[in-house]
């Protein structure tokens, strides 16, 4: 059996993290609660903790939540035989003086997130007691002037002015300074700037914080490259402003007068989603386009019953091992359509406490020539590639959403499709899709060859699928050939090329906001990493301070060509595509045919079609974001892995160290 033929696509199920028979308290060490409250109010949110959290189990329609735990277990087996098993840690008898790992962890972990912040400064002002001190902050009351302040009206005024440099405290005493007091003076111009710089930015910053709280002033804020993180519960709220954004955010009726909906995913919690909805369209028509069959598929049904509004679409999955992995949603509203390609499963645990990427199209206006399958398209031809990724489905219940697309103008659109459907291609549509995609568009479109041709690649992922037995098999042959194509060749010398692969470590997860669960949506199996031990020589750490992300453990997948001074980027994609065969396609008889398992999706960004440059500028700082700069989701440079850093895999334990709520983490 080939190697392509073992690429399954299995994801696990969240129900199995949270039922009570997966508790079992250490019978070594005292017991405490299961989970230690990372759990921290948003400005927006309107309960205190998820309803997750708060229930001990629930049923998830799907077989796992990511899309490539690759082998040849069945999705029943691997729940019967795989289940996670959290080991409590709880130490909630140990007296107060006593400090446990747990306790200095969390203490850790919220101390380097209070200095991130900013918190740790805000404190440390509260805390100015002293009427000296008090004084020394003041800018001007003249109850407050110091001895000093007032014999300086009686010297001759300084030549320099307000240019003054010195320094010497004898100079101060011969001259006045009519724009400060000779103590400020004589502390140099660097201080006085210290002290009045700081009210004008803290009131920008705060005038800044209450523009972005709402949805449609983030979303015109991000333009024209419309790129967000979902926000994060356990975070500082500035982190959680500028290019971020919540499901009901997208959803809100300030976004747009929705009419209907169409809701393309892996995974549904139908009554979760249903909240995410303002009641007031809660009764609007809503399809959903999934992949289940059998029980799966029933479930889903079933669970949606009670909503009379809710249809659905199954997609036809051809090939074996293949998911309906895309993340996609059409709105309609009264005024236009809009198009969301995103990388969350809808499912409440996707959108609490990790890293995902949203792109947000503009409101595209309808036609007023009628409905037409090429007028209204942009340069990036999005009208013509997203008609052209629905009609691979074959499926009917598309055929409405097919009609209103052709009676929209797409022509504000100015990012390409990268999508990928089932099945052998071959001829002219062997460039469609998969990463033969990307290839065609970066020849087309991409950077010039003598500018960035040595520029490293960044590739950056949730889930690890079986690539053969060297990186000469696919990674570094077929798939970095794509990735490395610059503007009229693909013909690159290869050895050139850095490759960075981005994948959480076992440290990465175990301090994360979620501890341990947070693996089950990283699901890299001990039995495909067994197989590829040469893959983990080019895997870099998850961080991602910039964005105050560091413990939001990625289900977001994206891939970048970045500068090696790293601030630039020539191309940025985000996309539901993994790391894996089965996402992006595999070459077969000498090249003629490339074979795809999955349907996926994404969006890739070109400097030429959004900021009218050869390069975007680039930052990982949300404090540095500014308009038509690329905010990446991770820190640069990349992190490599030091020789004791391991890569997370979901199905083996972990009881070295009990995690950030004082688990362990035990399949069966």
């Amino acid at each position: 059996m080939s190697d392509t033929d073992s690429d399954a696509t299995i994801e696990p199920d969240p129900s199995d993290w949270d039922s009570p028979n997966l508790f079992s308290p250490s019978p070594t060490r005292p017991s405490i609660s299961k989970r230690q409250s990372t759990y921290h109010q948003l400005s927006d949110s309107d309960g205190d903790e998820p309803d997750f959290v708060k229930r001990r189990a629930k049923t998830v329609h799907g077989q796992n939540t990511d899309d490539s735990m690759n082998g040849r277990t069945s999705p029943k087996l691997l729940k019967k035989n795989h289940k996670p098993i959290l080991a409590n840690l709880s130490l909630s008898k140990i007296k107060d003086e006593k400090s446990t790992d747990v306790e200095k962890l969390n203490d850790q972990n919220n101390s380097a997130r209070n200095k991130k912040s900013g918190i740790g400064k805000i404190v440390t002002e509260r805390r100015v007691d002293s009427p000296s001190l008090k004084r020394k902050h003041s800018s001007g009351d003249s109850s407050r002037r110091s001895p000093a302040r007032e014999t300086s009206k009686s010297l001759p005024p300084c030549k320099f002015g307000s240019k003054c440099y010195r320094k010497n405290p004898d100079h101060f005493k011969e001259f006045s300074h009519p724009y400060g007091g000779s103590s400020e003076a004589a502390s140099g111009s660097k201080t006085r700037q210290r002290s009045q710089s700081p009210p004008i930015k803290k009131h920008k910053a705060e005038a800044m914080a209450l523009t972005l709280k709402e949805p449609l002033a983030v979303f015109s804020h991000a333009q024209p490259i419309s790129f967000f993180l979902t926000k994060v519960h356990g975070i500082s709220s500035e982190c959680n402003g500028a290019n971020t954004m919540s499901l009901k955010d997208i959803l809100t009726e300030k976004m747009g007068n929705l009419q209907e909906s169409c809701q393309f995913n892996y995974m549904f919690e139908i009554q979760w989603l249903m909240q995410q909805y303002p009641a007031s369209f809660r009764q609007k028509p809503l399809l959903c386009v999934h992949g289940f069959q059998g029980g799966q598929k029933s479930a889903l049904e079933a669970d949606a019953r009670k909503f009379t509004n809710i249809k659905f679409c199954q997609a036809r999955l051809e090939m074996p091992y293949g998911t309906h992995h895309t993340k996609m949603m059409f709105l309609l509203y009264d005024n236009g359509l809009r198009v969301v390609i995103h990388t969350a499963n809808l499912i409440e645990r996707d959108w609490h406490q990790k890293t995902q990427g949203v792109w947000i199209s503009p409101v595209f206006p309808k036609l007023k020539s009628g409905p037409s399958a090429t007028h209204g398209d942009s340069p990036t031809h999005f009208k013509k590639d997203l008609l052209q990724y629905l009609a691979a489905y074959k499926a009917y219940q598309l055929k409405e959403w097919q009609d209103h697309i052709s009676m929209h103008d797409f022509s504000t659109a100015n990012v390409f499709i990268v999508g990928s459907v089932p099945g052998r291609h071959m001829a002219d549509k062997k460039h469609c899709f998969g990463h033969m995609r990307l290839r065609k568009l970066l020849h087309d479109h991409g950077p010039p060859k003598e500018q960035t041709s040595k520029w490293p690649l960044i590739g950056q992922f949730s889930s690890v699928g079986s690539l053969g037995a060297s990186k000469e098999n696919w990674l570094c042959t077929e798939f970095l050939q794509s990735l490395a194509t610059v503007k009229g060749t693909s013909s690159v010398p290869l050895a050139s090329v850095p490759l960075k692969l981005i994948f959480p470590s076992v440290d990465n997860v175990r301090t994360s906001l979620e501890g341990y669960p947070a693996g089950g949506s990283i699901p890299y199996s001990i039995n495909v990493a067994k197989k590829q031990p040469w893959l983990h020589a080019f895997f870099h750490q998850w961080r991602s301070e910039g964005r105050g992300r560091n413990r939001a453990m990625p289900h977001i997948k994206t891939y970048c060509r970045p500068s090696p001074d790293w601030g630039e980027a020539a191309w940025f994609l985000v996309t539901s595509s993994n790391l894996s065969k089965a996402a992006w396609g595999a070459l077969e008889k000498k090249g003629s045919q490339l074979m795809i398992r999955s349907y996926e999706i994404g969006v890739l960004f070109i400097p030429q079609f959004l900021v009218g440059k050869t390069v975007f500028q680039c930052t990982s700082k949300v404090r540095e974001a500014r308009q038509k700069t690329l905010v990446l989701p991770y820190d640069l440079p990349p992190r490599a892995y030091t020789k004791e850093d391991k890569p997370w895999m979901w199905d083996i334990a972990h009881k070295e160290l009990p995690d950030s709520h004082g688990n362990m983490w035990c399949p069966s």
